[in-house]
C-alpha cells in the first residue's frame, strides 16, 4: 500500500510504502478486543474495598424488641438493608491482571493498523520539527492536514518535549512513543499522524519478517 507524504505545509513531497505485513494484515476483531480487554484490566488498580457486615463498628445488640412495637422484625442495625451499615457481597481488593502473549499484543496492533490504513486514517509526515514549543503552530499544522477538530495520535520515534508541550492544551491531540503504540490509544485516534522516523520504528518492532523481527526483537 502506497500513501502520500507530506511536509508540515501540508504539500505532498513523496510515497512511501507501508509494510504490507503490518498495514494490510488479516483483521481480526475479536484479537483486538482481547488486546483491549487485556490493557484496561491490567490498568485498574484493584484497590476498591467496602465493610462487611462482621467490619461495621456498630453494636450488635437487637435494635428494639421483637413484638409490640408495630414495626417490621429487626435484629442488629448491622444489616445490609439499612443506610450506613455493612455492604452484601460488596468489592474487596483484588487483582485484575490479565496474561496476553507477546505475539498476540503485536498481531492485535497490526489488525488496528491495518484498519486505519484501509480508512485513509493514517498520515505520514516527511518530519516533525517544532523550534519551539508554541500551541498555535500545531494547530496551524493540522489546519495545513485537515485534522482540525479530530482525534489525533501522534507517533513519536522518541520522547520529543518540544511537540509534547506544544501540544498538551490540545484536548483531542495525543503524543505517544511509536514503541508505546497500544490498541486503546489507536482505536480511540481519528487520525494517525507520524514521521517517517516513526513509521521505520514500527517497522521495526512489528515487522513479521525474520530480518525484521530480529531486529525489533533486539530492541527489547
Amino acid at each position: 500500500m502506497r500513501v502520500p507524504v507530506v511536509n508540515m505545509q501540508g504539500e505532498q513531497v513523496k510515497e512511501v510504502d507501508l509494510h504490507p505485513d503490518i498495514f494490510e494484515a488479516p483483521v481480526n476483531v475479536s484479537l483486538m478486543h482481547q488486546a483491549l480487554v487485556f490493557q484496561l484490566s491490567n490498568a485498574r488498580q484493584g484497590t476498591h474495598s467496602t465493610k462487611t457486615r462482621g467490619e461495621n463498628n456498630r453494636s450488635k445488640s437487637k435494635w428494639y424488641r421483637q413484638k409490640g412495637t408495630g414495626r417490621a422484625r429487626h435484629g442488629s442495625r448491622n444489616a445490609p438493608i439499612f443506610v450506613g451499615a455493612g455492604i452484601a457481597h460488596g468489592p474487596k481488593p483484588r487483582d485484575y491482571r490479565k496474561k496476553m502473549p507477546r505475539k498476540m499484543r503485536r498481531a492485535a496492533l497490526r489488525s488496528a493498523l491495518s484498519v486505519k490504513a484501509a480508512s485513509d486514517q493514517i498520515v505520514v509526515l516527511e518530519t516533525l520539527e517544532m523550534p519551539t514549543a508554541k500551541t498555535r503552530e500545531f494547530v496551524s499544522l493540522l489546519r495545513n492536514l485537515s485534522l482540525v477538530d479530530t482525534k489525533v495520535l501522534v507517533l513519536l520515534p522518541e520522547r520529543d518535549a518540544v511537540v509534547e508541550r506544544s501540544v498538551r492544551n490540545l484536548p483531542k491531540v495525543q503524543t505517544l512513543k511509536a514503541s508505546y503504540l497500544n490498541v486503546r490509544d489507536l482505536l480511540g485516534a481519528d487520525h494517525v499522524l507520524m514521521p517517517l522516523s516513526a513509521l521505520g520504528v514500527l517497522e521495526t518492532i512489528l515487522g513479521t519478517s525474520p530480518d525484521v523481527a530480529a531486529a525489533g526483537a533486539n530492541e527489547e
